[in-house]
């Protein structure tokens, strides 16, 4: 199967591309620079560097030719409802042109759902639209309703591996700094995910995509702990001492407001439905080796 992977760059999506190329699947990997280091890690990796800009249709319209599936992993933060409506629209226009039913990976996440007040949520969950990044229960309903074939992901919060833009990397950044703040409710709880289960669950959505045709999938471990012990053990393993400095969810812009509320949830149909199962139980299992991951890829030595 031919794959292209839009945000194929970002931090989940150099993990996803790699676990899809390992499958046997020819990927394509949107970038921006096909020549910078992100786009050349992708090409080691047995994954075909592509150029373009996903706000801007026109530069990567032509690679849906010969393509099989879309995963999208990229959220355009200057437009993220426009932006996804237009990978709709150029998807729907693809399909209509030459009759190609390709598959679209449609990826949200868990802070979707916004303030449930439920003590663990699933796919069935209808979330809060009032929330900050409640937009995205919106799209996913746009396109169950667009006819284009697609399966949507809602991934925990990753960690792992370079944590580009993981909360541990964060998390391990400002402990460095010397800085380490915790935005919001302490006693808040989160459901994770490491992020190479997370790429074995797009893997077998694409072993058999029209099986899972429609349907939603939750992706995250079992993890329980608070977001602020994770902390404390992110910081100690970075090698600060220190306390952690409380601040309000507001103080920490949009995507900690987005954030602050118990974000627990069940895999247990992706369990069923796609034998995914978690290989790394979880991030305090060992703290020290995610940090000795993150540092390795600050400064690109070991």
């Amino acid at each position: 199967m031919q794959i292209l992977v839009i945000g194929a760059t970002g931090y989940a999506g150099r993990r996803v591309s790699t676990a899809l190329a390992r499958a046997g699947h020819r990927v394509l990997g949107l970038a921006r620079d096909t020549a910078g280091p992100a786009a050349c890690d992708l090409a080691v990796n047995e994954v075909t560097p592509v150029g373009g800009d996903f706000s801007r249709p026109e530069t990567w319209r032509g690679h849906l030719d010969g393509t099989d599936a879309v995963v999208h992993l990229l959220m355009d933060m200057s437009d993220p409802l426009g932006g996804d409506r237009r990978l709709f629209a150029e998807l729907t226009a693809a399909q209509e042109r030459d009759g190609r039913h390709r598959h679209l990976v449609f990826t949200t996440g868990i802070s979707s759902y916004g303030r449930t007040g439920l003590p663990l949520m699933d796919e069935h969950t209808p979330g809060n639209p009032e929330g900050p990044l409640g937009f995205r229960f919106a799209l996913e309903k746009e396109l169950a309703a667009s006819g284009l074939a697609h399966t949507v992901v809602r991934p925990g919060f990753m960690y792992g591996g370079p944590a580009t833009t993981s909360m541990t990397g964060e998390w391990f950044a400002a402990a460095e700094a010397g800085k380490p703040v915790f935005y919001g409710d302490t006693a808040k709880r989160w459901s994770w995910v490491h992020v190479d289960d997370l790429a074995d669950a797009y893997v077998r959505v694409l072993d058999n995509p029209t099986a899972v045709d429609g349907e939603v999938f939750v992706v995250a471990d079992d993890q329980r702990l608070t977001a602020l012990d994770m902390q404390r053990v992110a910081v100690r393993a970075a090698g600060y001492t220190g306390e952690i400095t409380l601040e309000t969810a507001e103080a920490g812009g949009m995507m900690q407001m987005a954030a602050d509320q118990d974000e627990l949830v069940t895999s247990a149909k992706a369990h069923r439905l796609l034998g995914w199962r978690p290989r790394h139980a979880s991030f305090t299992d060992n703290p020290a080796r995610h940090y000795r991951a993150w540092k390795a890829n600050q400064s690109n030595t070991c």
